[in-house]
């Protein structure tokens, strides 16, 4: 069958073979499937769909279109997880070390940020000394001996994906729920885990707006998961707000750290220990949601996850005294200065992507691929969605690398909406779903 014959047919809707799909993307790897007639296909994805099969079809044949990572050396089931990117997350430095600390391994690729502020990479790599880039075997050893390692991904996972990724970017075919969750899994499964959790975000600061959007992505790619044999489970969060108090690099990883000691805000908590546990779960080492709940939190309460973070750290040439003291430790902006609320009253609602537009412009994020970050500046929240705040009181500080900031200060202010106290305001939960192999369970 002609390439031009694979557009026809799902342009009329029907399904691809696990034989049509290979052929396609293993054509476009090569170079023979150009790209006018990718995006003709990508189009028609968009508009008809792709079954369950189909999905986790493709998802193997991106995955198997480069390297793969075997984690089998590995004792034990090896456990990912995975976000969907929202502003002010930085739960993979937190939940890792702590899955570590019950005994799962996390042997995890993560990648840099484009947008608001620096991916996971970018984050640790505000640490003093620390190396993100390891050979395999290097992965692999320090995986098998500290329980977890944290490296930018290889430049050869995926080649497939990334290719269709740039082109579905430039042709207006983002948005396609099959197409963004084998592009997602495409890339877990060729690193090598054996079960996955996701994050799945939604609200303003994500790129999934609804609850109902991020619940079709979760579905599709747990679908993908389960019909590869990786046990999947999906986290619907809510990205109303950012999640807790920091945006920008060094002062991420501060936060983490500081949760990691046991003072982290209620939300980054939270939202930190119910992802730990499902990958405790998963990872064979708890029998229950309730029983891992219980692990996680003994595990972090004991400062065995800090203790975790630290050795993790210096595994990888990073200054491990980072634990004890972050703020000593870690990038300092030269500039501080604080944004003031106009009027008094109570916060309703808080434009987490605007924030994080304002962390950009400071520079802790890249608009183009290779711009530099850096690492020290950003903001920290000084006031959250519920809470009380009077006229010339501090909503948030930006931490500059100038004396003068004043498009993020604009655009701090702009972001937050204060209403009269006693203003009858709503309020959504911070877990909205999860989603397994078994169906969606909604938080009540």
């Amino acid at each position: 069958m002609r390439i031009v014959d694979l557009i026809a047919k799902k342009r009329d809707g029907a399904a691809h073979t696990q034989s049509e799909l290979s052929r396609l993307m293993d054509g476009y790897c090569r170079g023979e499937v150009p790209d006018y007639q990718m995006a003709a296909w990508a189009m028609a994805v968009y508009f008809q769909g792709m079954t369950a099969s189909e999905t986790a079809e493709l998802t193997l044949a991106m995955a198997q279109s480069g390297e793969q990572i075997d984690l089998s050396p590995i004792p034990g089931v090896k456990v990912d997880k995975h976000s969907t990117g929202g502003v002010g997350d930085k739960t993979t430095l937190i939940v890792a070390p702590l899955v570590a600390a019950c005994g799962v391994p996390v042997a995890k690729m993560s990648g840099r940020g484009l947008g608001h502020t620096g991916g996971t990479i970018d984050k640790l790599e505000s640490i003093p000394g620390m190396r993100t880039e390891l050979g395999r075997e290097a992965f692999l050893a320090q995986v098998a001996s500290e329980g977890l390692a944290v490296v930018g991904q290889s430049g050869n996972l995926t080649p497939a994906d990334k290719r269709l990724y740039g082109l579905r970017d430039v042709t207006a075919t983002v948005e396609s729920i099959p197409l963004i969750a084998s592009s997602i899994m495409s890339k877990k499964i060729a690193a090598g885990a054996d079960a996955i959790v996701l994050d799945v975000k939604c609200g303003n600061g994500a790129f999934m707006k609804t609850a109902a959007e991020a619940e079709a992505l979760a579905e599709a790619m747990v679908a993908i998961g389960s019909g590869v044999g990786r046990a999947t489970t999906a986290v619907i969060s809510s990205m109303a707000q950012p999640l807790g108090t920091a945006i920008g690099n060094a002062l991420e990883v501060a936060e983490a750290i500081r949760t990691l000691q046991g003072e982290g805000s209620e939300d980054l908590t939270e939202l930190s220990l119910l992802l730990a546990a499902h990958m405790v779960r998963l990872g064979g080492a708890a029998s229950s949601e309730e029983e891992a709940m219980e692990l996680v939190r003994s595990r972090l309460a004991d400062g065995s996850a800090l203790r975790r973070f630290a050795r993790f750290v210096a595994a990888q040439g990073g200054d491990a005294s980072v634990a004890d003291a972050p703020d000593e430790r870690l990038p300092q902006a030269p500039y501080r200065f604080e944004v003031s609320a106009e009027q008094e009253g109570v916060v309703a609602e808080i434009d987490a992507a605007q924030l994080g537009t304002a962390a950009m412009i400071l520079g802790a994020g890249r608009a183009e691929k290779d711009e530099p970050i850096d690492h020290a500046v950003g903001l920290t929240l000084l006031r959250k969605l519920g809470e009380p705040v009077r006229a010339g009181e501090a909503l948030a500080a930006l931490h500059a690398r100038t004396p003068a900031a004043d498009e993020a200060s604009r655009l701090v202010r702009e972001a937050f909406r204060i209403v009269p106290a006693g203003t009858q305001t709503a309020r959504s939960p911070l877990v909205l779903s999860i989603v397994t192999e078994s169906g969606v369970q909604r938080m009540q």
